[in-house]
């Protein structure tokens, strides 16, 4: 077995025997987790190999070996959605602190000092090795801003923000990626959006939520309806590509140059469709003309990923193979949505049933003390399903714990399931002769 993957399972099976499984409300726990990544973030940088750190980078000497010393400073896809869902949470416990952390950390990123350190790092680096070189800096997907993984997220985060409190160097960026969104980011002849790798124009599931989590808050932001327009065009589009119709769940991609699909029904992939319209749904005029097609949409995708439920309440990594691992980051996405959905009427109360079972399984993965686990990494796509099996899975990363925290916040505001009782209906039926 691989070193990484070997030290991977050993920690999990060490975790599975002590690790100590939610018992707080969705609330409570959303709190703790919210409170823990406050706690641990540290607004410093440190030089790798000096080991010397500091505060801010005003007059430090540009170095390669200078880096944002945490991952909740860094930029990248995950922190955007993690801004996301502690603005959420602030609202829904109308605790400041979490709002204000939000802020920090971007204004944090956005100090002229910091920034134009990082600035300097990445054109060195880009013209002494190119776009390989960069990848090792902190912060180069700001600069960086060729796909959305860079851009989307992040601005989406930082529109809510701007929403909040108008900053000019969030302004600015978010009108840069929204040119990148419009005029730039690769697109097939019918506008669907598509990255050129690892095939010409392959469209990638991660995409529809990278995409439309900034679109649908442009839309709010500015009122424009051009930007409803395309995320529904975009989630119509995705689903015509990458729905299965007889197993009821998408695909993790479609290679347009070979006219193939790719082998994996991913979870998180399925998650972030799902999160994705819920979004969209969640901010779209009501008399948009494609709204009843998009809760239709929305309605056969959860009526689909209800099917591959666990036994425990847990997704799996691959939905549709039962024999790989229960992961916590695909669960969160589908209670989200699901309970999101239930609570705007766009999917029948029933559902929540769904949600309640996945919630219990997510605090078999989660700890009051605010710890997730079960977290898998980063995936791209490969064509292989060993590849899917045998992703390492990780604890507290922002990767999970953004849709963790957007999960328990949706379902500290649902409504218990509840049945039509059978002893009520019985006085209905009555012999007709």
């Amino acid at each position: 077995m691989h070193k990484t993957l070997a030290l991977t399972f050993a920690a999990f099976l060490g975790t599975a025997s002590a690790f100590s499984q939610a018992t707080l409300s969705p609330e409570q726990v959303a709190e703790a987790i919210g409170d823990r990544i406050i706690k641990e973030t540290p607004y410093t940088f440190v030089n790798k190999q000096t080991g010397q750190v500091y505060n801010n980078l005003k007059g430090v000497p540009v170095s390669m070996d200078v880096k944002v010393q945490n991952e909740y400073n860094d930029w990248h896809y995950t922190n955007g959605v993690l801004n996301i869902a502690l603005l959420e949470l602030a609202d829904a416990t109308n605790e400041k602190k979490y709002e204000s952390y939000a802020f920090k950390n971007m204004d944090f990123v956005f100090d002229k000092d910091n920034l134009g350190y990082f600035r300097k790092q990445y054109d060195q680096a880009f013209k002494e090795g190119g776009w390989k070189a960069i990848r090792k800096l902190s912060w180069h997907m700001i600069f960086r801003g060729k796909r959305l993984d860079d851009n989307g997220p992040m601005g989406a985060g930082l529109i809510e923000l701007q929403m909040r409190r108008a900053t000019p160097a969030y302004l600015e960026y978010i009108n840069e990626t929204n040119e990148h969104l419009l005029y730039s980011e690769p697109r097939l002849d019918d506008g669907t959006i598509a990255r050129i790798w690892p095939h010409e124009n392959t469209i990638w599931a991660d995409d529809l939520f990278m995409a439309i989590s900034f679109l649908c808050r442009m839309g709010k932001m500015t009122g424009d309806v051009k930007y409803f327009d395309d995320a529904a065009n975009q989630v119509l589009n995705y689903t015509k590509y990458l729905w299965h119709p007889g197993k009821q769940i998408y695909y993790h991609c479609y290679h347009t140059d070979t006219k193939e699909l790719g082998v994996a029904h991913w979870s998180r992939a399925n998650g972030w469709m799902l999160m994705a319209q819920a979004d969209l749904l969640t901010m779209l005029p009501k008399d948009h003309p494609k709204r009843a097609a998009l809760i239709e949409n929305f309605k056969q995708q959860v009526s689909g990923v209800a099917r591959y439920q666990g036994k425990n309440g847990l997704w799996h990594q691959l939905l549709d193979k039962p024999d790989s691992y229960e992961e916590v980051t695909g669960t969160a996405m589908f209670v989200f949505g699901i309970a999101r959905g239930v609570r705007e009427g766009w999917i029948h109360p029933d559902f929540i049933y769904v949600a309640e079972q996945g919630l219990k399984g997510m605090k078999t993965r989660l700890s009051d003390a605010g710890d997730v686990t079960d977290i898998c990494v980063g995936t791209g796509i490969m064509p292989s399903l060993a590849y899917y099996y045998n992703r390492p899975v990780q604890k507290n990363a922002p990767m999970g714990e953004g849709p963790v925290i957007r999960a328990l916040v949706e379902m500290s505001k649902a409504k218990k399931y509840s049945e039509i009782s059978a002893d009520s209906q019985y006085d209905k039926i009555v012999v007709k002769k």
